[in-house]
């Protein structure tokens, strides 16, 4: 069998009858060895010496349970060692050390397809993937149609799979896997598979495993999928269990130590970001803080939060009619907002040699989720000089909002009606 191919586990299950975890996972070590050619000369490789191997622990003392009828979701960053705790216990692949226990029937939904050949009909491959998979070519004649209605490949069955799109592979693939009646159901990342038609049945069929009590592990990168649809979560940071227990509890604490990532680094990039700089130099921006209602500087808000800027300039001489501008752009290159100084009632007609500074409250910013631009500028009222202009150089990113909106703003909506019309 392929080491990627989905598989039922017909080699470590044992029936669990005493009502313990139908899933087990104690201590379990997964290494990898990596082989490191480079550099090697002419003399080493005739001379048959030996290739150095690094070895990669992918999973390193990993240990939970899941419960019968529960529905796990494993979470963490790319190369966090997530697809490798399904393969093992998907009976895939082998821990190096630790044990693994897994009671009943396994449908793995890892990497679809990964038993199909291409010469082969649709109708050919669906028995070879369930022949794959452990089921008799009787268990696949009952449900052969079922599985066809449900990918929606009625019309393309008896054509040779190098024929389909990849769509039409992946559903033919997922409707086999999702049709076998399985005790235990472990998926990574396919509900992208398909159209948004697709997309729908698959969430319903999963929506129904729940409701018949199959026990589900989930992986995923989309945490609002995880949170309404999982009962516990794991976090997976470098091969470790970081977080484990309830689903919002986890991915909370998933969230905070992302957003202190993001935080040092857009901090690092304030100041160096994708615009530019320019302005004769007469009077010059020494530097922008962006800080909350608290008064902490921070680069990530929530959509109507404030933000106030702390700007601190210096005028090197004397220059007349000064004017502090600043804008906003979205990552794309949409200009959002901008606004200067020049509403003030009192504007100075001069700055004197020496250093200054001010702030701009911006009260409520109404921003929907994105990443966005700061500019700032310092130009005289005629805005014939710029003295110096800090062009998008102050990333910073809008994570929340309202919630089923989209978009660039938040409006404030009131909505009235589904009432019957008064008869006349």
């Amino acid at each position: 069998m392929d080491s990627h191919s989905r598989s039922e586990i017909t080699d470590h299950v044992t029936a669990s009858a005493d009502g313990g975890p139908i899933i087990s996972v104690r201590d379990v070590v997964k290494q990898y060895r990596v082989r490191h050619e480079r550099g090697r000369t002419l003399k080493e490789i005739f001379l048959h010496q030996k290739i150095y191997q690094e070895k990669i622990n992918a999973l390193n003392n990993v240990s939970f349970d899941v419960g019968r009828g529960r529905t796990l979701g494993i979470i963490g960053s790319n190369g966090s060692g997530k697809s490798t705790i399904l393969k093992l216990i998907a009976g895939t692949s082998r821990p190096t050390s630790g044990e693994i226990a897994v009671h009943g029937r396994v449908s793995a939904l890892l990497e679809l397809g990964a038993g199909f050949h291409p010469d082969f009909s649709g109708r050919e491959n669906v028995y070879l993937d369930g022949a794959i998979m452990g089921l008799s070519r009787q268990l696949v004649d009952e449900r052969f149609d079922e599985i066809v209605a449900f990918a929606g490949m009625e019309e393309f069955i008896d054509a040779p799979a190098k024929t389909y799109s990849s769509g039409m592979y992946l559903r033919l693939a997922f409707s086999v896997a999702v049709n076998v009646d399985p005790d235990i159901i472990l998926i990574d990342e396919v509900f992208a598979v398909g159209d948004e038609s697709f997309q729908r049945k698959c969430l319903d069929r999963m929506d129904r495993f729940k409701s018949e009590g199959k026990t589900i592990v989930f992986v995923s990168h989309n945490l609002g999928a995880v949170k309404s649809f999982c009962d516990e979560a794991v976090w997976l940071e470098k091969g470790r269990v970081k977080a484990q227990g309830a689903v919002e509890m986890v991915i909370d604490k998933y969230m905070w130590e992302v957003n202190k990532r993001e935080e040092a680094s857009l901090k690092a990039e304030q100041g160096v970001g994708e615009g530019g700089r320019w302005g004769t130099g007469r009077a010059e921006i020494l530097s922008v803080e962006m800080v909350d209602d608290r008064g902490e500087p921070r680069h990530i808000f929530d959509t109507g939060q404030s933000i106030n800027l702390r700007i601190a300039y210096r005028a090197n001489e004397t220059v007349l009619e000064p004017v502090l501008g600043i804008g906003i752009h979205r990552s794309d290159g949409v200009h959002v907002f901008g606004t200067n100084t020049t509403t003030l009632a009192h504007q100075p007609e001069k700055l004197a040699k020496g250093d200054y500074s001010t702030v701009a409250d911006l009260k409520a910013v109404d921003l929907l989720p994105g990443s966005y631009l700061l500019s700032v500028a310092l130009h005289n009222r005629a805005n014939d000089e710029t003295f110096d202009f800090h062009d998008r150089r102050f990333p910073f990113r809008v994570l929340q909002g309202p919630g089923g909106e989209i978009g660039l703003m938040h409006m404030q909506v009131d909505w009235k009606g589904w009432e019957p019309e008064a008869e006349k």
